[in-house]
């Protein structure tokens, strides 16, 4: 394998041109006329213009990614995650056009993508599972009557999708049916089938994720597990590894149960399997990701692990060379997802022209980042600038390291999630460890928002302040003597 063709775009192309330049192999990146300036075109030893800004013109065509690979003579296609990461369609393309896909098989990437699938093969592993329907349902009726059955509240999920659409929490029988019908019609929307599956709802749940590897010659290990909880609109904001509820025994009986859930399904490559767990720490299998994770960084900090690296070297054919007993996490990380959002407006997108941006730097802080000072952040994407990822000896090193870097974290031009961070990961319920998925409906105030927007805002002038001084020349004038 010589040369990568990235099929995606930002802080994730940049972070896979850096794995794989490190392994000597060349990368090739696409872009659309919006992200022409973007700096992961310049970092890539070559770069393709694939369309126009629509995602469905340039990073959503197979056929347009395909014939770029070919046309730049690359051997194989990174996802990435997003996109088409978890499309079983373009894995099967990759491989027909004699192409090597970095990421698992088309059959598996489907069956693993249909939530209702994904159950069935969980409970031939033996994997906990929530109770829920078995097959898909469209018809209202039906799908009240098993809700009866099991209890409300109960959560509707579309089938085919995920990321938080087509999907509805019911409390009471009455609101059964206008959220069902809600629910169908998002999902039919966002992803062409407008089935769903009824489950029952965990309160106040936990998300815990398990890393796993897995290679084509049947070894597969986990990679320990990672908590993101703390939510918004069923879309993840921060995470860390580990988590500061599981102990060594519920770690390595869900590690078990992921790694099962990989052999059933011949996975190979990296993937996640997430759980929901309840308030007596009882796990259930929610779902698996078969792809490459945005919060990949806290597993790679606290087990010295490249993923990037480790899914090329499972797609060229190699074996893992570590086992289970292996893994042994080292101290604490955490992640923060910095979106252009405003958190004081619902975190609805922030798009316009990053006026100034400098990024925090100094021990154990890394930045993975796809923009720079002077661009645009276009309205065509999930508008996430960056990942501010730390790590401690500690939880609480990692906690006062991720706050420190926030406060010197500067961005002006949009809004960001930068004071949302702050606020959460130094609230008392982040720090105990107490917090759930309701995180956000439980304790976000904008009146205390305002206060660590204030604090950060003080510190982001500091280093502002500090950028000015040094760019200006010092005037000294000429004394001369008569």
């Amino acid at each position: 394998m010589k040369k990568i063709l990235i099929a995606n775009r930002g802080e994730i192309a940049s972070r896979i041109i850096r794995s794989a330049s490190q392994m000597g192999i060349g990368t090739v990146a696409i872009f659309s006329e919006a992200d022409r300036k973007m700096p992961y075109v310049r970092q890539a030893d070559e770069a393709i213009c694939i369309g126009p800004p629509q995602s469905s013109d340039s990073y959503l065509s197979i056929d347009k990614i395909i014939e770029a690979a070919l046309e730049c003579e690359a051997d194989a296609i990174h996802p990435g995650y997003g996109f088409l990461s978890e499309n079983g369609r373009f894995s099967d393309a990759v491989k027909e056009a004699g192409l090597t896909f970095i990421g698992p098989s088309g059959q598996t990437i489907d069956m693993m993508g249909d939530k209702l699938a994904a159950r069935k093969i969980a409970t031939r592993a033996g994997v906990p599972l929530v109770p829920g329907t078995e097959s898909a349902v469209t018809d209202t009726r039906v799908a009240l009557d098993f809700a009866r059955d099991i209890g409300f509240p109960v959560i509707i999920k579309a089938a085919a999708g995920g990321g938080g659409k087509g999907m509805r929490i019911v409390r009471n029988e009455k609101d059964f049916t206008g959220q069902m019908e809600r629910a169908t019609s998002e999902a039919l929307n966002a992803f062409g089938n407008g089935a769903v599956f009824v489950e029952k709802y965990i309160e106040n749940p936990k998300h815990i994720e398990i890393q796993i590897l897995a290679d084509r010659h049947g070894n597969a290990v986990s990679l320990l597990e990672r908590e993101c909880s703390i939510q918004r609109r069923h879309q993840k904001v921060i995470e860390e590894a580990p988590s500061a509820v599981v102990d060594s025994d519920l770690r390595k009986a869900m590690g078990a149960d992921a790694v099962r859930l990989a052999e059933f399904c011949k996975y190979e490559s990296a993937g996640t399997v997430e759980f929901i767990m309840d308030e007596n720490r009882n796990y259930y299998f929610l779902e698996m990701n078969t792809r490459l994770q945005v919060e990949h960084p806290v597993t790679e900090l606290v087990t010295n692990t490249d993923l990037v690296a480790w899914q090329i070297r499972i797609a060229r054919g190699e074996k893992i060379n570590f086992s289970q007993h292996q893994v042994e996490a080292r101290g604490h990380a955490l992640e923060l997802r910095v979106y252009a959002e405003d958190p004081y407006n619902d975190f609805l997108p922030s798009t316009g022209r990053l006026e100034d941006y400098q990024p925090p730097a100094g021990l154990h802080i890394r930045v993975d980042d796809g923009y720079e000072r002077g661009l645009d952040v276009p309205v065509y994407y999930d508008p996430m600038l960056s990942k501010l990822i730390v790590w401690g000896k500690n939880r609480d090193e990692a906690i006062a390291r991720m706050l420190y870097a926030i406060d010197h974290y500067l961005v002006e031009g949009v809004e960001t999630t930068l004071s949302f961070g702050k606020f959460a990961i130094d609230h008392e319920a982040f720090r105990k460890g107490t917090f759930t998925t309701l995180f956000v409906e439980q304790y976000f105030k904008l009146d205390e928002l305002r206060q660590a927007d204030e604090k950060r805002a003080f510190g982001a002038g500091l280093i502002a302040l500090n950028h000015y001084k040094k760019s200006i020349k010092t005037y000294r004038p000429v004394i001369r003597e008569k």
